[in-house]
């Protein structure tokens, strides 16, 4: 046999054809790791061939930068020298020593080789040298300052010009224009911000932000792009007079070349789309600082450029850094209209809530000392000094106004400040000429409803027509009646009267225009537009507040024109443009929609809401003057009648379960003959004085008097409620000299007890004009006003304290220094036999009255006395009158015509409708002896006794104010027997004459004045 030596040499093979899954790893692995060794071996290798090239390459460059600084310093101000400086690049040391020999041989060596044979290749390397030079400054070298003389001279068209002649500019422009493509003001402003501010900034580094100006002809466009550049890279520099020495900042501020500012028109722009908003703010802070006080050196072509770019960097900035904090938490009474007379700075409404939710803004924050520069420029001296140019350019009228215009939209906490102190400026002048100059001339409200005024094309004529609308609405709250019509006379010395800046035939055509313009934004049936945040880049509000400036101020000279008409008829109706019966009935359908149950409309809706949500209402709130007064009292009863409507089918269903559990569905209350204001007020007060209620009498023994209350017995307890609640001996009102009510402002007047008063009396005098019935009590028109949300005038003031009144006119009119007068922000008030001093502003008593500030003072005083000092008692009477009466509903009227609806109207009785709507009774009609003898009678009455007859009947001397087919009930004359000695009676709860037959028109007469003119009482036979 043959000997064995084993199977280990042996290839294993698997006849399967799959190696195992350990053999199988195992390679892998193996192959892997041999392919990353080799890897790993050959990334060092490459590693090392580049650290070893790199070495090289270091050790070359120090030799041949060794090589150069030799050279150089062989040769430090020849051309090799240059050369080898250039070549190595920022290097202190080498720049340095540079620097030092140009200093110490002068310029003249620097510029030697500029008109040798080598003069391409040195102005090559200079060039290059002038870019290292700059660099080093940026990069705070501690050569810098060396550098910055070096450059200074470098970047010199004087010293060029000296050197070289003729080719001198040359040379320096080619030098300049290296660093301009190089980033010069980049850089510039870089080495200016990385300076502290209290280290200030050396004057070489600023001057040499000034030499290129010197090296471009003013008319090149090289000149204004390096105008521009310092622009935009240094005076938006952060607190940039703060960095510059105080002894260098006004020959810094000389060396601008503002005069020069025209040529920049090209590039604003670019201007406005390269600056940030901070950089905006400094810009807008800087370039007032240094200009305004060279007003008058300035050419007309560059203010304007200065005006047109200080109103668009304006409009650019954020209003956030304007508006003082906003107060959480305030709420302003339900009465309040954004545009009232209002105590609360934050007027917020769903439009404005939806723009700041829609558009959020970071917060900007700005220094106190840019702030405090940016505040300087809507100081009344610098708007006085501003408007005063144009007096003498009158090419920059338009753009003043439109600086104007920017200042009241961005500064808007501030506005109400800077219009007076235009006004104060110019005595109305500006107001004139901006109306015969500018908004005369403007195709906006040239025809009613024309598509023009949402025209991106008259953007620009919006500025003039909106100031003004701002102006005259501002002066009319501190202008007379004397004043405003033109009858003011010289007063007493030290004063001069002030006319109205517009006269009556100018005030028409304004107001036409202003109603065209309303009208077509009130009208509009797609609304969105009227939220847009901005109507363009000139006009910085929405359309919404373009509408309520006009609004505005058509509101104020339709107010002047209803105490003392001076327009055309009809000249506010717009019934031309609208069918008055499709109106009423539309405004009638839109206003049961907002009302309608279930909606999730506010209680109380602004006047901007109601415009949103209806056309038609939105001209009843807003412009109600614009439809015929008739027309509006009709769409009044029918919102009263369709409320009742709504509120009858409620009572309908209650009416029904009530009686089913053998009750009764009348509200029924017992008031006691001798304390029916008191019981009314405590036996109504939580009462829904909505539904009909049932009054019974007590008489003097505890009695209920008998009879059943159909509604005369109601009005009985009515006219005695009003007639006691609003006597003046009960101390909560106080009559003007006109025999009209307002709030006692006096202390008790709000104590909480009082204040109810209040509110239940507002809801009493609610349900008198709820119900129909008129109330002979007329009330102060600056108290009416509160009604609606309006301003008072200061002519408001005349009737409530004349005294006062003729001293702010004075003071108004004065012509001497008004410090003389030594008045300050303060109101003297008179509480229980002492005078205290109230603040009529923060600090007022430390702030004294000026003529810039006057007019503040003078609307400030009259605002305390006609609004703040019965805020609380007319919130109180406001919020009871609200419960019985939509304030939507009030707000279709104006002052005059709110009284008409709470007393009827102040006109001549028509005897032919009285006898037209009167019932007869017992043995009397139209044709029986002794009637006809009582209308002969009355027909030669004259308007005061058919007046005095009115309220005998009546209860009130008015007629309604739909004639006489209106009063509910009707008037009546019944048979009183045939006493000739008995004096006729009346029943005023139901309108009732009690007549009796009297045997001659003689006796007839006699007996009837005698009666009318007693005040006979109330007749229960």
């Amino acid at each position: 046999m043959l000997p064995s030596f084993g199977d280990e040499w042996k290839r294993k093979i698997n006849l399967g054809g799959v190696s195992s899954a350990a053999s199988q790893s195992s390679i892998l692995n193996q192959v892997q790791a041999e392919r990353q060794a080799r890897a790993q071996h050959k990334d060092r290798t490459e590693k090392a061939i580049r650290i070893q090239a790199w070495y090289r390459g270091v050790k070359g460059a120090r030799l041949a930068k060794s090589e150069m600084r030799s050279s150089f310093e062989s040769d430090v101000m020849g051309l090799t020298g240059l050369r080898c400086l250039v070549l190595i690049g920022k290097d202190d040391e080498v720049l340095g020593k540079w620097s030092r020999a140009v200093l110490e041989l002068g310029p003249e060596q620097v510029f030697a080789p500029a008109v040798g044979p080598h003069r391409t290749s040195w102005l090559v390397l200079i060039r290059q040298a002038s870019l290292l030079l700059l660099q080093s400054v940026a990069a705070r070298s501690p050569n810098s300052s060396k550098y910055l003389q070096v450059l200074n001279i470098l970047l010199s068209n004087e010293i060029a010009s000296n050197l070289l002649g003729s080719a001198g500019p040359a040379t320096c422009t080619l030098i300049t224009d290296y660093l301009m493509k190089h980033d010069l003001y980049a850089i510039l402003r870089r080495s200016i911000e990385s300076i502290p501010i209290k280290s200030k900034t050396p004057p070489n580094l600023l001057n040499l932000a000034l030499l290129p100006l010197s090296t471009y002809p003013p008319e090149s466009t090289q000149y204004a792009e390096v105008f521009a550049e310092i622009v935009l890279n240094i005076l938006t520099i952060p607190l940039l007079p703060n960095r510059v020495p105080l002894d260098y900042l006004p020959k810094f501020i000389s060396q601008l070349p503002i005069a020069k500012l025209d040529t920049l028109n090209p590039l604003v722009p670019r201007i406005l789309a390269s600056t940030s908003n901070t950089s905006k703010i400094n810009l807008v802070a800087h370039i007032h600082m240094f200009i305004s006080p060279r007003y008058k050196l300035l050419p007309p072509p560059a203010f304007t450029t200065y005006l047109q770019l200080s109103t668009l960097l304006i409009n650019g900035i954020p209003l956030s850094v304007f508006k003082p904090p906003s107060s959480k938490g305030k709420k302003a009474p339900v009465h309040k209209e954004p545009d009232s007379d209002s105590d609360y700075d934050t007027k917020v409404s769903v439009v404005s809530e939806f723009v700041a939710m829609s558009t959020p803004s970071p917060p900007l924050v700005v220094d106190d000392r840019t702030k405090k520069r940016l505040q300087n420029i809507i100081a009344p001296a610098h708007l006085a000094s501003l408007i005063s140019i144009t007096q003498s350019k009158p090419s920059l009228f338009p753009h003043v106004i439109s600086y104007l215009f920017a200042l009241t939209a961005t500064w808007s906490s501030s506005q109400d400040e800077i219009l007076n102190a235009v006004l104060a400026s110019t005595s109305g002048g500006l107001v004139r000429e901006l109306y015969r100059d500018l908004v005369r001339r403007s195709p906006l409200g040239v025809e009613a409803n024309s598509g023009n005024v949402f025209d991106p094309v008259n953007a620009s004529n919006w500025p003039p027509i909106l100031l003004l609308a701002d102006l005259y609405s501002q002066a009319l709250l501190t202008m007379g009646d004397d004043e405003f019509f033109g009858s003011s006379s010289s007063s007493a010395s030290g004063s001069r009267a002030v006319r109205n800046p517009l006269s009556l035939d100018e005030l028409v055509s304004f107001s036409e225009q202003l109603l065209n313009i309303a009208f077509t934004m009130y009208w509009r049936d797609d609304q969105s537009i009227m939220h847009e945040v901005y109507v363009s880049s000139q006009v910085r509000c929405s359309w919404e507040t373009v509408r309520e400036k006009v609004t505005k101020c058509l509101l104020g000279i339709h107010a002047r024109d209803s105490r003392k008409p001076f327009v055309p008829a009809d000249h506010w109706l717009v019934t031309s443009q609208l069918d008055m019966n499709s109106f009423v009935e539309a405004a009638v359908l839109e206003e049961q929609q907002l009302s309608k149950p279930g909606t999730h409309h506010p209680r109380i809706l602004s006047k901007r809401q109601i415009a949103a949500m209806s056309p038609r209402l939105g001209i009843l709130n807003n412009i109600p003057f614009a439809i015929p007064f008739e027309v509006r009292v009709s769409i009044f009863r029918h919102f009263v009648m369709n409320d009742m409507a709504s509120r009858e089918t409620v009572r309908s269903h209650n009416r029904f379960a009530t009686m089913n559990m053998g009750g009764s569905w009348r509200e029924r209350v017992q008031v006691r003959r001798g304390m029916v204001s008191q019981d009314g007020f405590d036996r109504l007060g939580e009462v829904d004085l909505k539904a009909p209620i049932e009054i019974a009498f007590i008489d003097q023994f505890g009695q209920e008097e008998a009879g059943i209350d159909g509604g005369g017995v109601f009005k009985e307890f009515f006219t005695s409620l009003c007639k006691e609640v609003f006597d003046t001996d009960r101390g909560l009102w106080l009559a003007n000299v006109k025999h009209e009510l307002y709030p006692n402002p006096h202390a008790y007047a709000t104590e909480p007890h009082s204040l109810n008063w209040y509110r239940f009396i507002g809801r009493i005098l609610g349900k008198a004009m709820y119900e129909g019935i008129l109330v002979d009590v007329a009330f102060a028109g600056f108290f009416l006003a509160k009604w609606l949300g309006r301003q008072s005038f200061l002519d408001d003031l005349s009737s409530l304290d004349p005294d006062l009144y003729n001293g702010l006119i004075f003071l108004k009119h004065y012509t001497g220094s008004v410090e003389e007068l030594s008045l300050n922000f303060t109101m003297a008030v008179e509480e229980f036999g002492s005078t205290k001093a109230v603040d009529l502003i923060p600090n007022g008593s430390n702030i004294a009255v000026t003529k810039e500030n006057r007019l503040t003072y003078i609307y400030l005083v009259s605002h305390y006395r006609l609004s703040k000092q019965i805020k609380q008692q007319s919130d109180a009477f406001f919020e009871g009158l609200s419960q019985m009466i939509d304030q939507k509903w009030l707000r279709m009227f104006n002052q005059q015509e709110v009284q008409i609806l709470i007393g009827g109207v102040n006109s001549p009785i028509d005897l032919d409708d009285l006898r037209r709507n009167t019932n007869y009774g017992g043995l009397y009609d139209d044709n029986h002896e002794t009637v006809v003898m009582f209308w002969n009678v009355v027909n030669s009455f004259d308007q005061e006794q058919r007046r005095a007859l009115l309220r005998f009947v009546t209860s009130c001397s008015r007629p309604p104010l739909l004639g006489f087919k209106e009063l509910a009930p009707n008037f009546s004359i019944r048979e009183a027997g045939s006493d000739q000695y008995r004096l006729p009676t009346s029943s005023t709860c139901v309108n009732l004459l009690k007549l009796p037959r009297y045997a001659t028109e003689k006796a007839l007469r006699h007996k009837l004045l005698q009666a009318i003119n007693s005040n006979a009482g109330f007749d229960l036979s």
